[in-house]
């Protein structure tokens, strides 16, 4: 009698469109634009296992989203992407300026 083999297929990995995906389903709650096109995504980086890492800013340390804007997005990657881990990184280098968003939200938001 042959043995079975059990073979489990390691996850399809995440990219990191997929991942822009989910943060542009993310807004700041007090300007209305998405964080991705904001500019305040500074890096994105996907590990073999499909843990995520995110370096954010916010538009100022006294921004009231510290607190509730990464659980949003730590839990929008993980549900929509299955990631098993999720780490958001605040960081203030280089400082938020509006020329870091996107051609659309500066238009958007009268920058242009």
């Amino acid at each position: 009698m042959a043995e079975e083999i059990n073979s489990v297929l390691p996850p399809e990995p995440i990219t990191e469109e997929q991942v822009i995906e989910v943060l542009k389903t993310c807004y700041d709650p007090e300007i209305p634009m998405n964080i991705y096109d904001l500019g305040i995504i500074y890096g994105i980086k996907i590990a073999e296992d499909n843990s995520v890492a995110i370096d954010m800013t916010l538009t100022s340390p006294s921004c009231p989203a510290i607190q509730s804007l990464p659980d949003t997005i730590k839990t929008r990657i993980e549900l929509n992407l299955d990631a098993p881990k999720v780490d958001i990184n605040i960081v203030w280098d280089p400082p938020y300026h509006h020329s870091m968003m996107s051609d659309e939200a500066r238009m958007i938001l009268g920058y242009m």
